[in-house]
């Protein structure tokens, strides 16, 4: 069976966790392959940061990919709210490679931010970019290093150097930091996590030769990739389909279906331009309707119409094969609705690409305006009894991007849910 791969498409919060928990049902293996608990996937009542969506299917093997940046607190409380609500996490195992989220990561990260004054970037505060820093400086501490017999020492070397960055650099100083707590509080999380650290790449190789069904989840969405988003205001690992390879050590040959995942609208969370953003009541009814509050931070979400020229661009650079939209149905109550279909900037029509993050935010949208269907969408499972005019908007889609839409979410339920034979 081919290798799927499922990507954000946007600005991240697309719904990739209800596209990957629909197709973990069928699926012997899922891996989640960047990020960490900076990202957060929505399926069902449960909130996701670093345990694959395949979770829920006790038959698919889960694999935390060596791509994810892993905060050892945040995934023991995830792994324990899944287990009290009895969700079993015996399928899960954590990639040898992957580099762990320490404490001074954290510190780090909150004051970079507040360095950066005017320029914030509306960073999540989760210790991301500060522990990709380190991974490529090659000063990170990796899952085999909480097991190797030199951990301490190891351990105690990346705490000096980082005392010594945090008080020479911002005169921080914090309890949090102390070695003794730090140390425990690793012994303590390898004692709970040792039996799920192994060399995943052999063990997703033979699954890939044994015709196994692999799934690969994404995180975040294509414009907040750190080469390919609107730079500086992005994530700090790979949200493309080249970080699925990178991410997990899968093989491109594998790879035969990349799914690109968008809402039927755009929203963002943080600062950066934003073309297509609605202030006024149209935004405001997106954002109620589709109670579009950041799954890990709980910020009010941007909300904006549906911006066909960046899709483009995400195609461009991740083939998508497929496309996935989600919530249509929280655009059944609006009489009109727009589409961008490309950008001026003073008076002359320029492409995505031309840009970058200062004349985005100068850029004036091109729209087409179509009629809304003002009719329920919620719980169709079938294209042919979707609204003529809502089907028209979903073909306005494909026509505009040059990628068939196979799925589509009519609603939260796993089973509110239209597939058009991929």
């Amino acid at each position: 069976m081919p290798v799927t791969v499922v990507l954000g498409a946007q600005w991240g919060d697309e719904g990739k966790g209800k596209i990957v928990d629909l197709l973990a049902q069928k699926a012997d293996m899922c891996v989640r392959f960047s990020g960490g608990d900076n990202a957060g996937h929505t399926v069902g009542e449960f909130k996701l940061h670093l345990v694959p969506c395949g979770i829920f299917n006790p038959k698919t093997v889960c694999v935390i990919g060596n791509g994810v940046a892993v905060n050892p607190k945040s995934l023991l409380k995830e792994m324990d709210v899944l287990e009290t609500q009895g969700v079993s996490c015996k399928n899960l195992i954590i990639s040898s490679k992957a580099h762990l989220i320490l404490p001074w990561h954290l510190a780090l990260d909150a004051l970079q931010e507040e360095e950066r004054g005017e320029g914030k970037i509306g960073t999540t505060k989760k210790g991301i970019g500060p522990v990709f820093s380190d991974k490529h400086a090659r000063f990170g501490f990796r899952m085999e290093d909480l097991i190797s017999e030199n951990m301490e020492q190891k351990l105690r070397k990346l705490w000096i150097r980082a005392l010594r960055t945090l008080s020479a650099i911002y005169g921080y100083h914090s309890a949090d930091l102390d070695y003794d707590y730090v140390l425990n509080y690793l012994l303590e999380s390898r004692e709970r996590i040792r039996h799920l650290i192994k060399e995943t790449e052999p063990i997703i190789w033979d699954a890939c030769d044994n015709k196994k069904r692999v799934l690969m989840e994404g995180a975040q969405g294509a414009l907040l990739d750190p080469d390919f988003g609107v730079y500086p205001q992005t994530t700090s690992s790979s949200c493309i389909l080249a970080g699925a390879l990178q991410g997990s050590g899968v093989s491109w040959k594998d790879i035969k279906e990349v799914i690109g995942v968008v809402k039927a609208y755009t929203t963002r969370v943080g600062a950066g331009p934003f073309p297509t953003e609605l202030q006024g009541s149209d935004g405001d009814q997106l954002r109620e309707k589709g109670q579009e509050f950041g799954t890990t931070t709980g910020r009010p979400r941007r909300c904006g119409w549906f911006d066909a020229a960046l899709i483009q661009f995400a195609s461009g650079i991740n083939g998508y094969t497929d496309i996935a939209v989600t919530k249509l149905d929280i655009l059944d109550s609006f009489r009109k609705i727009k589409i961008c279909t490309g950008y001026t900037y003073k008076g002359k029509r320029i492409h995505y690409y031309d840009t970058d993050s200062e004349l985005l935010s100068k850029v004036k949208p091109i729209y087409k305006t179509l009629r809304g269907w003002l009719s329920p969408t919620r719980g169709i499972t079938e294209f042919s009894k979707l609204p003529k005019l809502a089907q028209a908007y979903v073909h306005e889609i494909e026509s505009l991007i040059g990628v068939r839409v196979s799925y589509i979410s009519t609603g939260p339920k796993r089973y509110e849910f239209i597939t058009r034979n991929p």
